[in-house]
This record gives structure tokens, sequence and C-alpha cells, in this order.
């Protein structure tokens, strides 16, 4: 059966497996034919390609973005597109980005192996200054990175720092009209600043403000703030900051300090570039005074507010980081907000009855309007719209694929006649409800289903592979892998192990350059001598032959050896000179010799002459002569 060609891009990049999935791409592992190198292949998801102005963003982006060369940096290759035909038969554009493929793990999956869900304060702040550094270098060469967070930052084996997925956010945020939109796409609701909540433009300013989360996070093991997306863009713009010794008491207050001074909700008030983050984190690091701007701020946010009118506590600086003043003093804010609010709710129906009871009143006609169509507005203009022809609007936010904000029904439906004032039921998307993928590898087939139930996930289609490392009926791999970011109730493939592995004919091959290969399929050897002809240590016979056998089997191997010599065997040496004889003496003819006997074989083999044997006769027995001999 013939094997498929490898799916070639740019007549150069063979694509390989799938190692990672996310909202807008996927990322094969991919080997550079001329240059014999594995690399990591970002492709575009088809549905993102239809739109030409991103496709024009992305070219120019990805082009930029090749031009970053920062050893923090994951390095970006080449980049092209591929064009594929549709089922209509119409050619589409699908970008793609070769980069430097990094072995190693995400920091995402680093903190969820970690037992504690953290990492120690000094490499928290090591991972995150080399983070700010290459966040330093982007923004000197004009580029914004806007997605910082654990799932872009890879640990390789060596310790270093890789920063992935520059300048795809930027072009993505380039063609939505606001970041809370953009959000769906990226899925960082937690690490986005004040201005991208906003819908403003971002700068630096933005990426030191998600390198605060995601310093927040290492050292806390979770979020600044927590919650539905909508929710947390709220808290990103109006909430108190919190700090880290306020999860996590262990915190230096160093960290509290730059921590507090990154997640600034004014940008102006913030570090002013990543540079004096990662100055202050290498302060820290190296057991020297953070800058005093820092340590001010945290000071001055953490003084005691008034509770109340006409009382003002004491103010005074908060100097441990392990007390609870702060919490205290936002719970007092908070609790004040409260009061206000309560009082408001409280009034709200008093003023709803004196209007319908004036209403009433007055007996005027019932205004009918026509309801706008909303959906696949953003949630604010929907509203806006709405108002405009006199409705009101009733939102219910909802876990959805489309972007965060984004109405995705209405209740009633476009142009029905409804009275002035009546209530429109929105549906908002509020982003796709994601959980990490389970690490499932090395589990038994029920042990994987088990363990992606626990976390609202399903199990897809399961494929059997033979495989040496893993018993038969047990995960060999995920897709999507462990730790990526899917919504709940996604199905996850399983590849599981068939128990079998490939056993080839090793026959006509030395035993010993094929048994480590066989040890390495999980098989035993048993080794049985036979003489033969062939050389010494060849393999004569195979049971069982090749093809497919179960793990741990045992592989007989019936191997050469040389035969014995046969007994009696004589070897005799013949020198070079053993042809030249001296002359035979000339003989008395007047003696009488007796005749010469007929020489016998001695039990040795070796031939041997009569003792009475005259002196003057030459023995006829072939001798050995030295070339020294006179």
């Amino acid at each position: 059966m013939s094997t498929a060609a490898p799916r070639l891009l740019g007549g150069r990049y063979e694509v390989g497996e799938l190692i990672g999935r996310g909202g807008m791409a996927e990322v094969h592992l991919g080997h550079d034919t001329r240059l014999g190198r594995p690399v990591a292949i970002k492709i575009l998801r088809t549905d993102h390609a239809r739109d030409a102005a991103f496709l024009g963003r992305f070219r120019r982006e990805a082009q930029s973005v090749a031009g970053l060369n920062h050893r923090s940096i994951v390095a970006v290759y080449d980049s092209g597109e591929e064009r594929i035909l549709e089922a209509g038969g119409a050619a589409l554009e699908i970008p793609y980005i070769v980069m430097e493929y990094v072995e190693g793990h995400t920091l995402r999956e680093l903190l969820n192996d970690s037992e504690t869900g953290t990492i120690e304060p000094v490499e928290a702040a090591r991972i995150v200054q080399q983070v700010l550094e290459a966040l330093d270098y982007s923004h000197d060469m004009g580029i914004v990175h806007r997605d910082i967070k654990p799932g872009n930052v890879m640990i390789a084996e060596d310790g270093s720092v890789k920063v992935m997925d520059f300048g795809i956010a930027r072009a993505i945020a380039d063609t939505q009209a606001t970041m809370t939109q953009t959000q769906a796409v990226i899925g960082t609701a937690q690490y986005i600043s004040p201005e991208q909540a906003r819908g403003e433009t971002v700068d630096e300013r933005s990426d030191v403000y998600s390198s605060g989360c995601l310093l927040f996070e290492l050292l806390t093991g979770r979020t600044p703030y927590t919650g539905e997306p909508i929710s947390l863009t709220y808290q990103h713009v109006n909430a108190d900051i919190p700090l880290p010794s306020s999860v996590e008491p262990t915190v230096p207050p160093e960290l509290d300090a730059i921590v507090h001074h990154a997640l600034t909700k004014d940008r102006d008030e913030r570090y002013p570039d990543a540079r004096s983050m990662a100055e202050d984190l290498g302060a820290f690091r190296g057991g020297m005074p953070i800058s005093p701007v820092a340590t001010e701020r945290l000071d001055a946010a953490t003084q005691t507010i008034p509770v109340a009118a006409g009382h003002i506590d004491e103010p005074g600086p908060r100097t441990d980081p392990d007390t609870a003043s702060m919490p205290l003093t936002q719970q007092r804010r908070r609790s004040g907000g409260l009061g206000w609010l309560m009082a408001a709710l409280l009034l709200i129906p008093i003023a709803l009855l004196g209007w319908f009871a004036w209403d009433a009143s007055q007996g005027e006609e019932i205004v009918q309007v026509t309801v706008p169509r909303v959906v696949g507005s953003d949630e604010d203009a929907a509203i806006a719209k709405l108002q405009e022809v006199g409705l009101d609007a009733d939102v219910d936010t909802v876990a959805d694929d489309a972007p965060v904000g984004q109405v995705i029904s209405q209740d009633p439906t476009e142009g029905t006649s409804v009275p002035e004032g009546e209530t429109v039921g929105l549906r908002v998307s509020g982003g796709p409800d994601e959980v990490g993928v389970p690490s499932v590898v090395g589990m038994s087939r029920g042990e994987a289903t088990r363990a992606l139930e626990e976390a609202d996930l399903e199990v897809g289609t399961v494929t059997k592979e033979d495989s040496p490392d893993q018993e038969g009926n047990h995960v060999i791999s995920s897709s999507p892998g462990p730790a990526e970011p899917v919504a709940k109730g996604s199905k996850v493939d399983l590849v599981i192990a068939s128990g079998q592995v490939q056993l080839k004919d090793y026959t006509g091959q030395s035993v010993d350059e094929v048994r480590s290969e066989i040890y390495g399929l999980g098989l035993q050897i048993k080794e049985t001598r036979r003489e033969s002809s062939e050389e010494e240590g060849t393999i004569l016979e195979q049971t069982p032959g090749a093809g497919k056998v179960k793990q741990g089997r045992t592989v007989n191997l019936v191997v050469a050896k040389a035969p014995p010599e046969p007994p009696g065997t004589v070897t005799t040496t013949v020198s070079p000179t053993s042809e030249t004889t001296e002359p035979t003496e000339p003989t008395d003819t007047t003696s009488t010799t007796e005749p010469e006997p007929t020489s016998t074989g001695s039990p040795s083999g070796s031939p041997t002459s009569s003792p009475t044997e005259p002196r003057s006769t030459r023995s006829t027995q072939s001798t050995t002569q030295s070339p020294a001999s006179p």
C-alpha cells in the first residue's frame, strides 16, 4: 500500500503532526527539507483567511515580525501562503508562518503541572524579566505584542525564555472595532489592559500591564481578576488593584510594588516602558532597591481612606505586606458603594409605581414601533439602536464562539411590531467557556475517559497505533494536546497503543547490530548458536518473522558460529628455500648398505626412519630447511 506524500508548503516545508491548536490557527511540527532542521509551522484557520482586509494586514505584519532577532523571542524564519480550492472551486489563500521549533513547555503547562500552581518568586521574576527584555526589543522595532499570557511564553529545556506569537495579535486587533471583540479571537480577557478593555489604541504600556498580570499569576496561581469575560473587562477598568501578597502572603513586598505599579489603571502612571519594569525585577533578583516611584505609589495606594462622612481613619503607610489593611480598606470602599446601590434599588420600585400611575392618568394612545435588527452588532451599539426607537434591552451573556460582546440572538426578532417601551431580550456572547485539556498520555483508555469527563470534555475519535513506549490500550497522544484551551464540551481525539510493535526481518544481519533495535521495541531475545559457513554472528533464522508482534514477546534468533577444525590436522610450513636441497654426497660403491626401510607414520602422524639407516644415506622424508642453513 503506497504512502501519501507529505504536505509541502513553499516547495520546502513538510507539514507534520499537529502539536498545537488555538482559536485562530493550528501549529504543526514541520521539517525544512532545504536546511534539514525541524520547524514549527503556524497555519491560519480558513475562516480567518476569507477576510481580505485581514490577509493584507497579516502579510505586512509577517514581514515585519520576520525581522525580529532576539534570544528571548521565538525566531520567525519564513512566511508564505498556500493556495487551496474550496468545495465550490474557488481559490483561497491560506497564510502560514515558519518559526523556530523550541523543545520545552509553555508557562501554562508548567503552572498546570506544579503542585501549588505557582512559581518561586525569584524564578518568577527571572522569567518575567526575560519576557520584558523581549518586549523592550520588539517595542523598539515598532511591534506591540498585545497578547502576553502563560500560553505564549515557552521555557526551553535549558531554562531560557522564549516569547511566541509576535505580530499576529496585532494583525487581528487591526481588523476589529474594539479590543473587547478582539479578545474573543485571542482569548485572553484575563490579561488585557484597561485601554484595551475600553477599545482605545494600545502601545507598549499595554504589554507592561499584561506582564504585570502574568507576574501576578506566577506568584499566586491565579490572575488578578476572575470571572466571566464581560466582568473581567469591567474589573480591569474599574476594580481596585489586588496585591499578590493578599493571595499568597509569602510574596516579598518588592514584588507587590512592582505588580501594583504595572497594573496602574492610568497608563501615564504605569511603568513607562518594558525596560523600566525589567530593571526593577533585575534589582529585586540582585538584592538591590527597586525604583522609588514603585514603592512610593504602593505606599500611597495603601493609605487608610475615609469610611463614611464625618469619620476619617488615621492615615499611615502600609509597611507589612502580610497585613490585612489593604483588603479591609477595599472592603470598606466596596461596602460604601453597595450602600448607595441598595438605596438606589429601593427607590426604583417607588419611582416606577409613580410613573405608571401618571402614565395611566394620561390616557394616551399606545405607540407601536418596529424592532430593528441588532444581531451581529456590539452590545453597546445594539442597546443604542433599540433606544433610538424607544425600546429597552434585557441582556443575557452566554458562552459562545462569537466575538465577546456580540449579539447572537434577539427576541422579538427584527420587523416585529411592539409597543414603545417594550423590552427586547438580547443574548450576547461572553466568548467560549474554555478549559485546559488534561494530560492523559500514559493513562489507560478508561482513565483518560474519566479525566476528560471530569474536565467537562468528551472523548472524540480514538485511533490505535503501534508503540514500543506505551502498554496496550494506553494513551500515546491527544489532540488538542495537554493544557491547550478549548471550549467546555469539546471532543478530544486520542491515539491509543495497539499493544503491538512492527518487527523487521533481520536474517543475514549481524546479531550485534540488531540487539539494541529489538530491545528498543520492548521485545526479548533468545539466541541459539549453530555451526555455519556464514560469518560468525550472522543471523541464520528468526522466529517470529517480519510483521506485527505483541509487546514483550521473545524473538528467537539462530546465530552462526564457526565449525571446529577436524582432528589430526597437521599444518606444514614450507620455507621459501625448502625446494632447494644440498647436492647428494657421492656414495662409496664398495661399501654395503642395507635396503632403506619404508617409512611408517608415528602415532602423532609425523614420519620416522628406521634406526638402522646408514649415516651415508639421506632420508627421503621432506624436511624444512631454514634460509640460514649452510
